[in-house]
């Protein structure tokens, strides 16, 4: 075959002999091995593929254009004749056509419309270690339709770092090839990473240095495209060298931009790609020899609770940075610089997490209704679909009407399956459609769907604007498509009024995403409760209402990346059916009072409100309990004998166990709608609660026989040998503890208890200046023992007070020595 020998030739022998006696097999091979292009054109010879279809699976665009060409130009052709190509927004096949090269999501649309794949001898599903949602959808509708409707389908899957075994026993114990050895050998250095520095600096610094050190191109990976453009302008800045091209490389670049990139330097050029993970896999930069990998890449990650999918930077896994470092020894030796200590590589994780654990599953559900399964565990997978996410994708769903309560296809389910898009886009559209505005609906979910295209200005109506004014290959196939879509819906693209505003099919689309103004200029809450915000120079953040149609950054309040103005007249004409008229009752914190108000609210927003009396019933005495609870109980009146009340009950429960009621402030805040609540009634602020209501609320807590054993076993005062009463303080840390001077204690022979005689009270001696002597929960044995030396003490300062030898047998007293004595 024509294209030179490759790595994998080796393998090719195993790997057809393996395909001739299997249905399955998959092939594992090095980043250059070649198994993209010389695979799918060896099996095209293979007699179970005569007068058939192969179809290969890539990930990307960028890849699928990219090898459709490389196999085209090997054999001598152009794409579209023996091999052809099939993307979104673009297709190049004729009736010679049998190596049809697709992305993994064209692929899943294709076996859903024809579950037999009739003409079709075998799907190859091309880095599948990528995991995408499409290439495990794809892969379990193949086996299915294998098992069911074609045993003579073959399936194939390939990598460069995948799980050989585990994917074989998903295939059926599928046959598993290795291919062994680079393209080229490829040097590793590593350069670590100054915490100190912006990721842009380091990056473009190591740039430099590789420019100096070595020879050939360089490919950098990075996160994303905002980091490429800040990279881009930093060696705009400072490479001198004119024969050195910076070259970016993201997915929202149209075909040519992504082309001249790819394509060869001219002689006595060299050029810096800067890509993000597009450029990990299936592709060939001719004239890279260097690749620099800075360790990051973005992901999606989607979190049910807020129906938001986000971009997350993430540390990228050991396989895709073995993806990378292979990109360098594609065409010759090669060097791979990476911006963290070698260390830290066993510290990646093994392999990325697979989309399908982490994404959005809406369009997976409903193609699987299309297929007949409302149970993902009745088909194949390397990882089903999690649970939780299954059903929240199923209820959305049922919300969008695509599906009925028991998870099955509707009517208007096969009409948003009929669009290409996710289904509340292909809501967005059908609704549209049915309101005139079918044109401007599916524009506006091409803008939705594809980063990048009409710009990047914030107010949908711009964004259609420069969508409409773009002249680029990838905005006429976007606009061709878009029409395409409308027609699916049944309407036009043309010659239409605009029934809707684009704003107002962005809230059709997510209504959950309807924001209202805050107060400060570009804060907005969510109809799903949470917040979100713009620049508050933009003329949208003024407005009282927006549909939002995109969001990125955290969930907690996310940064609004495309929206539209509403009005209130618009959310009521339009979602009328969503909106619900209720009377609250709410405890409004900084008046520690009740508010009664009529609302009408959609979600979380309160489109319109009016001030009511508060009720005077159990519902607002339980609200204002609780509602008191967590501004603090501390903020009731309390007394302090209802304190000490209460530390007296604390004392016993310490003492006895939980016969008696907790009512510490946890307890006690977290039933107080319970023990409180009864005793409000007719009540509407904390200011009306008086300290006679908050003690009989309390004093309800305790039984009537614990109440009575309560002041003989733990009773407020003390009574001295005096006569004296003198307060039990039952909050002292010590435990109940009594001050008390001395001298009033003489003739006590036996130690004061509580608790029936089981706790000793703890007595914090005086002196007759009221100064503590001495604290002892052993009277007696501090008569016998240390009074000897506190009396010597005592005599000494106060000469006026009886200080007798045996204080057991002396006369208590609270006054000094008569004088003359």
């Amino acid at each position: 075959m024509a294209g030179g020998s490759l790595p994998v030739d080796e393998a090719l022998p195993a790997l057809t002999a393996a395909l001739r006696q299997r249905a399955n097999a998959v092939l594992v091979a090095p980043p250059g091995a070649g198994k993209t292009t010389r695979v799918p054109l060896v099996l095209l010879g293979e007699d179970w593929a005569a007068g058939k279809r192969i179809l290969l699976l890539e990930p990307r665009r960028l890849a699928a254009r990219a090898a459709a060409a490389r196999m085209a130009a090997t054999i001598g052709e152009r794409v579209g004749d023996t091999v052809g190509l099939r993307v979104r927004f673009a297709s190049q096949v004729s009736a010679r056509t049998r190596l049809e090269v697709i992305t993994e999501g064209v692929f899943t649309r294709l076996v859903l419309d024809d579950p037999t794949l009739e003409g079709v001898a075998a799907v190859i599903f091309d880095e599948y270690h990528e995991r995408s949602l499409d290439a495990d959808l794809g892969l379990a509708l193949a086996l299915d339709a294998q098992g069911a409707l074609r045993p003579d389908l073959k399936l194939l899957a390939m990598s460069a770092t995948l799980d050989g075994a585990r994917v074989a026993r998903l295939l059926g114990d599928a046959a598993k090839v290795e291919s062994e050895g680079r393209a080229f050998p490829v040097e590793t250095r590593y350069v670590g990473r100054n915490p100190a520095l912006r990721l842009e600096e380091e990056v473009a610094a190591c740039v430099r240095r590789a420019l100096a050190e070595e020879d050939g191109s360089l490919l950098v990976f990075l996160p994303g495209a905002a980091e490429i453009r800040r990279v881009a302008d930093r060696l705009g800045e400072s490479v001198r060298d004119p024969a050195v091209d910076i070259a970016p490389l993201y997915g929202a670049l149209d075909a040519a931009a992504q082309d001249r990139a790819v394509e060869p330097s001219p002689k006595g050029r060299r050029k810096v790609v800067l890509a993000t993970s597009i450029a990990e896999t299936s592709l060939t930069i001719a004239g890279v020899r260097g690749v620099i990998d800075c360790g990051l890449a973005r992901v999606p990650r989607y979190e049910p609770d807020v129906g938001l999918t986000r971009l997350e930077t993430v540390r990228v896994s050991r396989a895709a940075a073995d993806q990378r470092r292979g990109r360098a020894g594609r065409t010759e030796p090669g060097v791979c610089w990476r911006l963290w200590d070698e260390p830290q590589t066993m510290s990646l994780p093994a392999f990325a997490t697979p989309e399908i654990l982490a994404a959005d599953l809406a369009s997976l559900v409903l193609d699987l209704a299309a297929w007949g399964v409302t149970d993902p565990t009745t088909l194949s997978w390397l990882d089903p679909p999690p649970a939780a996410a299954w059903a929240e994708a199923r209820a959305l769903l049922v919300d969008l009407d695509a599906l009925d309560a028991g998870g099955r296809l509707t009517e208007e389910g096969r009409a948003l399956r009929r669009l290409p898009l996710h289904p509340r886009l292909a809501r967005m559209v059908v609704d549209g459609a049915r309101a005139g505005a079918a044109g401007l609906a599916a524009e506006a979910a091409a803008i939705l769907s594809e980063r990048g295209l009409g710009a990047d200005d914030v107010d949908v109506d711009s964004r259609l604007q420069s969508f409409r004014r773009d002249r680029s290959r990838r905005a006429e196939d976007a606009r061709r498509a878009a029409a395409g879509w409308a027609r699916l819906a049944g309407g036009s693209s043309k010659g239409q009024a605009p029934a809707l505003s684009p704003a107002l099919l962005l809230a059709l689309a997510y209504p959950d995403r309807l924001a209202k103004a805050r107060g400060r200029p570009g804060a907005f809450l969510l109809a799903n409760g949470r917040g979100a915000g713009l620049d508050p120079a933009h003329a949208l953040a003024k407005s009282p209402f927006l549909a939002v149609g995109e969001l990125a950054g955290a969930a907690a309040e996310p940064r609004i990346l495309i929206a539209g103005a509403l009005d209130l007249a618009d959310i009521e004409t339009h979602f009328a059916a969503h909106i619900v008229g209720r009377t609250e009752l709410v405890f409004d914190q900084g008046a520690a009072a009740l508010r009664a108000r009529r609302v009408r609210r959609l979600g979380a927003l309160v489109l319109a409100e009016a001030p009511l009396p508060v009720p005077g019933d159990d519902a607002a005495a339980r609200a204002l309990a609780e509602g008191i609870a967590k501004l603090g109980l501390a903020r009731l009146p309390w007394t302090k004998a209802l304190l000490q009340w209460r530390d007296r009950v604390a004392f016993l429960r310490k003492a006895e166990g939980e016969g008696w009621p907790d009512l510490a402030d946890a307890a006690l805040a977290a039933t107080a709608g319970d023990w409180l609540a009864p005793y409000l009634v007719g009540k509407s602020a904390l200011a009306d609660i008086g300290a006679d209501t908050l003690a009989t609320a309390l004093h309800a807590l305790v039984p009537w026989d614990l109440a009575r054993r309560l002041d003989a076993e733990a009773p407020t005062h003390f009574v001295a040998p005096t006569g004296s009463r003198l307060a039990v303080d039952y909050a002292a840390e010590a435990g109940p503890t009594v001050s008390v001077r001395v001298q009033e204690l003489f003739g006590l022979s036996t130690h004061p208890a509580l608790a029936g005689g089981r706790v000793p009270l703890v007595l914090e001696l005086l002196s007759p200046a009221h100064r503590p002597i001495q604290v002892t929960r052993d009277l007696p044995g501090f008569w016998t023992g240390s009074w000897s030396a506190v009396r010597a003490d005592m005599r000494g300062r106060y000469p006026k007070h009886p200080w007798p030898e045996d204080p057991a047998a002396a006369v208590p007293t609270t006054r000094a020595k008569p004088r003359g004595t």
